[in-house]
């Protein structure tokens, strides 16, 4: 079975981190495991020789008392006095020369040691009886008890160790296994988008990403792919779509241009100054064309600039500086978060557009509503029919009355409009009015913000 090499390279890093990090924790767990069971058995020992010990001293009656009663482990007794000579001892122990020569203090009566030797190690408790057992059987003279028994093999050797260690690898080991299997089930939906995203092409961006079920992170991932392709789609259908309604309308002035100048090289007769000027004319309309298609796609590139804009003043200041008949009804202060340029273009095309549509008047309203900046244009002319309020949005698109009204206009006007209210976070929309249309911009209030 074979993987991508990034893929392999990931789960592969993964599992080893999952391996290593089962090992650190595995191996503490040994060592604690390890110290507790040595630390164990060395205690239930000592417990024993001393328990031992101290039974057999509670039983002395004269001073040689008789041979200790011994168990399956201690089995190893004697009593030795102060110099050195073993009084009484067990039947294991009769025979066997003094346990140790180690003498506890008075201070500190009992005491736990071990004493090695090429046969092996002893472990046993010196136990020194009171003073006043001392006194009452042997009359003050000092004796020591010892109890002990051979050293249990956990002890003595590694093997705890040993099993211990192949436990924690075979641990480890089943870990990093794991951890491999689970990132390749992880992964599996990962390079399945890998591949499909490997399949789409810009002459085809309707394909999408495999989405896994759930909410987990390569469940989210998987949408948001899907997301930025659908984004991605759309913007490159509407670039080819902006891109052939441009060369339509870049193509007739073009070729107006060149008729005259083709007949003005052809036709003696013709007036070449005429024919310059009638030039000159389309190609102005060319050049007006090009600037708003620029402005089009600034406003739809450019990075958002964050002011405080007055709609209120720059309402006010474009109506003064209109000839037509504008009636403004505006609220004081209605601020919003924008670029005062960008909105300043938005009035002056809807201001344009209710002169060029409007019989006798236009009437200009800024008020606040919902935590939004509402700002309507409306005019008393022949209005908008339902169908068409969303289509005079869409670029280069124009009525037949607007055709007739201003045959030089590009189409433009209403689409950088609304691409500016998109960009502020707003909408540019048409309304329901008696007469007329009803612009209405919603740009979001710099203190709802």
């Amino acid at each position: 079975m074979s993987f991508p090499v990034n893929r392999l390279s990931l789960q592969a890093t993964l599992a080893l981190v999952a391996g290593a990090f089962s090992l650190l924790v595995l191996a503490g767990v040994a060592v604690v495991a390890d110290l507790t069971v040595r630390m164990g058995v060395e205690r239930s020992v000592y417990e024993g020789t001393q328990r031992a010990a101290t039974d057999w001293i509670a039983s002395m009656t004269d001073a040689r008392p008789a041979p200790p009663v011994t168990t399956s482990d201690v089995d190893l007794l004697q009593l030795v006095d102060s110099s050195g000579n073993v009084v009484a001892a067990s039947r294991a122990a009769a025979r066997l020369p003094r346990i140790s020569r180690y003498w506890p203090p008075s201070d500190n009566r009992i005491e736990h040691r071990r004493a090695c030797s090429p046969s092996g190690c002893l472990m046993f408790t010196a136990v020194r009886p009171s003073p006043q057992e001392e006194q009452l059987l042997w009359g003050g003279e000092s004796h020591v008890v010892y109890a002990g028994q051979e050293q249990p093999a956990i002890l003595g050797t590694y093997r705890l160790e040993l099993y211990l260690a192949l436990g924690v690898l075979t641990a480890s080991t089943l870990a990093m296994v794991a951890a491999w299997a689970l990132l390749g089930l992880a992964l599996r939906p990962v390079e399945a988008m890998r591949r499909r995203m490997a399949e789409v092409t810009v002459t085809d961006l309707s394909m999408r990403v495999p989405a896994p079920p759930g909410r987990d992170a390569v469940a989210r991932l998987a949408h948001t792919v899907n997301d930025t392709l659908a984004r991605l789609e759309a913007a490159v259908d509407q670039q080819r779509r902006f891109s052939s309604m441009v060369s339509h309308e870049l193509r007739t002035p073009l070729t107006g241009v060149r008729a005259e100048l083709e007949e003005a090289l052809m036709y003696r007769d013709v007036d070449p100054h005429e024919s310059i000027r009638r030039a000159l004319t389309a190609l102005d309309r060319c050049h007006g064309i090009v600037e708003e298609m620029l402005i089009l796609a600034r406003v739809r590139t450019a990075p958002r600039r964050h002011e405080r804009v007055n709609l209120t003043d720059l309402a006010r200041d474009e109506v003064a500086a209109r000839r037509a008949p504008i009636r403004i009804r505006a609220e004081e202060d209605v601020v919003v978060y924008g670029n005062a340029v960008q909105l300043r273009e938005v009035l002056v095309n809807l201001l344009v557009n209710a002169e060029r549509h409007a019989e006798s008047l236009v009437e200009v309203r800024v008020t606040r509503a919902e935590g939004q900046a509402v700002v309507t244009v409306l005019d008393d002319g022949p209005g908008i029919a339902e169908t068409e309020r969303e289509r005079v949005f869409q670029p280069f698109v124009r009525l037949d009355d607007a055709r007739r009204r201003d045959p030089q206009g590009s189409g433009l006007g209403l689409a950088i409009s609304r691409a500016i209210a998109q960009s502020h976070d707003g909408s540019l929309t048409i309304g329901d009015s008696p007469r007329g249309a009803l612009f209405i911009l919603r740009i979001p209030l710099a203190d709802a913000r």
